[in-house]
């Protein structure tokens, strides 16, 4: 069984991002698990915690699911032309201590959106840029930048867009294709 991670950048409840990751979930096909792994609860990362030997709760758990994880799929907004701050934290908690990364090697994809037409183009390549730091190897092509967003759910969340609906499936694939790659 393939464990994927799915992180999204947005804490709100009523998420497009988290709705876009939700429907993506379903896509993947049998001998792959997907779990959402929640990064809202993570102080922000002060090294000091590590150092002291006074790490968070919060940190361990999810330093320990993290490792536990073949491959991951970051689904993200934009804001202001980068990826949340509550996502890049969670990268700095997953990356210390210093040569104890839960990220090394771990292949990741990344779906970008946006209520504009922009796409969320600069979090998806701010993050990417993240990404090669961390070494992860990423899904290079199809390419997730999803525009207007917000017009392509109904009032109950249900993805109405059957364009959309097929280049994620398209996207799942290729991500699938690329994790056996490296696992």
């Amino acid at each position: 069984m393939t464990k994927v991670a799915l992180i999204v950048g947005s804490l709100r409840k009523a998420s497009i991002s988290r709705k876009i990751a939700e429907h993506v979930a379903n896509y993947f096909p049998e001998g792959f698990q997907m779990e959402f792994v929640e990064i809202g609860e993570l102080p922000i990362y002060n090294q000091d915690y590590d150092d002291d030997n006074q790490v968070p709760e919060s940190y361990t758990t999810f330093r320990e699911k993290m490792q536990g994880m073949d491959a991951v799929l970051f689904v993200t907004p934009e804001y202001n032309r980068s990826f949340p701050a509550v996502l890049k934290n969670a990268l700095d908690v997953g990356s210390r201590p210093y040569g104890a990364s839960v990220w090394d090697g771990k292949p990741a994809a990344i779906i970008s959106q946006s209520i504009g037409n922009l796409s969320g183009f600069g979090a998806n390549h701010h993050l990417r840029q993240c990404l090669v730091f961390l070494n992860m190897p990423t899904l290079a092509q199809p390419e997730a930048y999803i525009a207007n967003s917000a017009q392509l759910f109904d009032s109950s969340g249900k993805l109405t867009n059957e364009d959309t609906a097929k280049f994620l499936q398209s996207f799942v694939d290729a991500f699938v294709e690329f994790i056996r790659k490296y696992t």
